[in-house]
């Protein structure tokens, strides 16, 4: 991260003043605060992991396969009670991301349901949408089966099913 001496200095001053008005994390602040006054490239390196960045694209594709599972367990609940037992509602479950490989997108999922209130019905009690295992991939081939289906918010339990295999 290549940062002029003023910005530097002004982000100094920002984790000194943190410090101060969070005592519960001043450690953490005064860790960064030192890392930009004396310019240890290596570790400001780390700053620019809190500055992802998503795309569009990248976005769109979460909230896709956020509305797939929505679209899934809605299916799931009209199916009568006979179909309901073939597919555990717990499959059905949005699991999120892998925190340690996907941050930026478990993160994103945690902005999408906690401030901009979208999907409520998914549970985040157990893991807060850390699936602890990388999922963009599966969620990938999941959508990609789910938009061959002709009706994506009436699915019958076969399509259930191959969507959760594929």
């Amino acid at each position: 991260m290549e940062m002029t001496n003023a910005q530097r200095l002004i982000l100094s001053n920002q984790y000194y003043l943190m410090a101060k008005l969070t005592p519960e994390h001043a450690n953490k602040y005064r860790r960064l605060q030192t890392i930009i006054e004396r310019g240890y490239c290596l570790q400001m390196r780390e700053l620019s992991r809190d500055f992802g960045e998503l795309s569009e694209e990248r976005c769109r594709q979460v909230i896709d396969f956020m509305e797939m599972h929505h679209a899934m367990q809605e299916s799931h609940r009209m199916l009568d009670a006979e179909e309901q037992k073939q597919i555990s509602a717990r499959r059905l479950q949005f699991l999120g991301f892998d925190a340690a490989t996907e941050s930026q997108l478990m993160h994103y999922v945690r902005f999408l349901t906690e401030e901009e209130g979208l999907y409520p019905q998914f549970d985040r009690e157990e893991h807060h949408f850390n699936s602890q295992v990388p999922m963009f991939d599966k969620y990938s081939r999941m959508l990609q089966t789910w938009r061959h289906c002709p009706r994506q918010y009436h699915l019958c339990t076969t399509e259930l099913q191959q969507i959760l295999s594929a």
